[in-house]
């Protein structure tokens, strides 16, 4: 709506002061790097955000702790997307399940034994279904922890904390007993996070996580779209102010 018919309807109402206030639609495309809560990390290529759970769990027990944050143990579609993991400077100062230097970590497959023969033959899987383009890990190392009776072992990533090793994307993959406590990462869908690091549903409006606290979106697919924004003119009688970072149209007078 243009300025001068919002004013105009506002001065319509006896008494009320006119309004200086009206929105405009936002012409071009707007960028929003965040969008996974806070202590996930974001890969563009697959539209995902991932968190290092660093307390340790059996395979069983992290599995549950990745759906009650709508996600599941990561499983990785393409080369990129596990470098993109590789490459990433987990927190790991407060682990107490993996060497500092090597850390190993579950993710989502799970190695089925089909023969105990000479070796251990058998075949990867992955643990959900989620994708049909998931890729499936080399030959592993099998764990020291490992049960005769265990037919089915999980997916440890070893991964290297030193930066010269993390960045060549050196990693082993393990089949370890399933039992064994161990840090593990989570994946889930991309998210709408609004200004005060909320997440937000599908459908919903929501001001997104940037500079602009009047910005006012519908959360689609996790990207905001549909953006509206809502402009302010300065505060009258004063000279020197400060925006509210977090709340639109609010100002703080910093005039003597």
């Amino acid at each position: 709506h243009g300025k001068e018919n919002v004013d105009s309807r506002h001065g319509r109402r006896r008494g009320a002061e006119t309004t200086r206030f009206h929105t405009v639609n936002v012409a071009q495309p707007v960028r929003f790097s965040r969008k996974c809560p806070t202590g996930w990390h974001h890969y563009e290529g697959t539209a995902s955000c991932y968190r290092m759970y660093l307390n340790g769990e059996n395979y069983w027990d992290a599995v549950q702790t990745c759906q009650r944050v709508n996600g599941s143990l990561a499983t990785f579609t393409a080369d990129q997307e596990l470098r993109f993991i590789l490459a990433q400077e987990w927190d790991l100062e407060e682990k107490t399940f993996v060497r500092k230097d090597q850390p190993r970590f579950w993710v989502g497959y799970q190695y089925v034994i089909t023969s105990r023969n000479h070796s251990l033959e058998g075949h990867w899987e992955v643990a959900y279904k989620g994708s049909s383009e998931v890729f499936l890990p080399p030959d592993p190392i099998f764990g020291t922890a490992m049960s005769e009776n265990e037919n089915v072992l999980c997916a440890q990533l070893q991964c290297f904390h030193f930066p010269t090793l993390r960045h060549h994307g050196l990693h082993s993959w393990y089949a370890e007993n399933c039992y064994e406590k161990s840090s593990f990462l989570c994946k889930r869908s991309q998210t709408c996070v609004d200004i005060k690091d909320n997440i937000v549903d599908e459908g919903y409006y929501f001001t997104p996580k940037g500079n602009d606290p009047c910005l006012s979106c519908t959360c689609h697919n996790g990207e905001p779209e549909m953006c509206v924004a809502a402009l302010c003119e300065r505060p009258q009688g004063c000279q020197q102010y400060r925006k509210d970072p977090k709340e639109c149209c609010k100002f703080t007078c910093l005039d003597p």
